[in-house]
């Protein structure tokens, strides 16, 4: 059942930088984002089009769209929470249009200033405007298996709010852990179910590592064969509405842990680690990623050389 080749949707530039505090000029993003077209990544996920006030690292999204260089065989996309906000990713001409809402209504009216209700009538105006343009609706379901304020989530209101995404023709719905509430078990629980009733429609997952269960989490959706997954350069990100957020899986682990594995992801380990270590000194704060401090498992070293011990 595991896959011998997944895909990496990078979140970096625009999960990955929302919550931080230092806000970096569109120039460092965009070269942020080529360094991450350059490593063999074919999703990169590059801002939102929400409101400046709500988001303000993500009110360059137009200069940024504008700004990168456009790599034949990867897609760019933008978060888009309402009708406005798709229409300027439309304008943009973004590849693809990120958009979800939350199983919990108090975890949506804290994101997004909507119940849960009223997100689902905004993920039809979404969709209505993308209709016959070049960008294409990838959906997500946020706290998709918990959620800090309601704590565990209906998988009736799941399996409700993946037909609507399911019904926009969605190429792959992700299933978010956006708290960390998950675990493999509970992975497997949800996915298993969907696929019951929606056997052909692709799942992946948008992981955290908010309690230490991101690769965790993500190895048992390898084990489900799972080939669509999110995460982010560093291990940067974290969801401004979540209580002591912590960041997503980290890219470059998760290409390490899946290349030991002999699982292919098509993206250059040893580019993305110079890209994290430039991420690293964009932000200007350590990021918690292990393979760009500990070196890869097939490094070799002298062992009359002195030890040190990874922080």
């Amino acid at each position: 059942m595991r896959p011998q080749k997944i895909t990496i949707s990078e979140v970096g530039p625009r999960d990955g930088l929302q919550i931080e505090r230092r806000l970096l000029p569109a120039e460092q993003k965009i070269a942020l984002i080529d360094r991450l077209s350059a490593t063999g990544l074919t999703r990169i996920e590059v801002s939102a089009f929400v409101h400046p006030k709500v988001v303000p690292q993500m009110a360059d999204a137009e200069a940024v769209f504008a700004g990168i260089m456009r790599r034949p065989g990867v897609r760019y996309a933008g978060l888009v929470m309402n009708a406005r906000g798709a229409e300027r990713a439309v304008a943009a001409s973004v590849d693809d249009i990120k958009t979800g809402i939350a199983v919990s209504d108090s975890f949506n009216e804290l994101n997004v200033r909507m119940t849960t209700e009223q997100g689902m009538r905004a993920l039809g105006e979404i969709a209505a405007v993308a209709k016959g343009t070049r960008s294409r609706i990838v959906g997500g379901i946020a706290t998709a298996f918990g959620c800090p304020y309601e704590g565990p989530v209906p998988i009736e209101q799941v399996h409700r709010l993946f037909a609507q995404l399911a019904g926009f023709g969605a190429p792959v719905i992700y299933l978010a852990d956006t708290t960390g509430m998950a675990n493999p078990a509970s992975i497997t629980r949800t996915i298993e179910s969907l696929r019951a009733r929606w056997p052909n429609q692709p799942i992946g997952l948008h992981l955290h590592n908010t309690r230490g269960l991101g690769l965790a989490n993500a190895l048992a959706g390898l084990e489900l064969g799972v080939v669509d997954f999110e995460s982010s350069i560093g291990g940067l990100g974290g969801c401004p509405f979540a209580p002591r957020a912590v960041g997503n899986i980290c890219t470059e682990d998760f290409v390490h842990m899946a290349h030991e594995m002999g699982i292919g992801t098509g993206v250059d380990l040893d580019a993305l680690l110079r890209v994290a270590a430039f991420t690293q000194e964009a932000v200007g704060r350590p990021l918690p990623g292990m393979v760009m401090k500990a070196g890869k498992a097939n490094e070799r070293h002298d062992k009359a050389a002195p030890r040190m011990k990874v922080d």
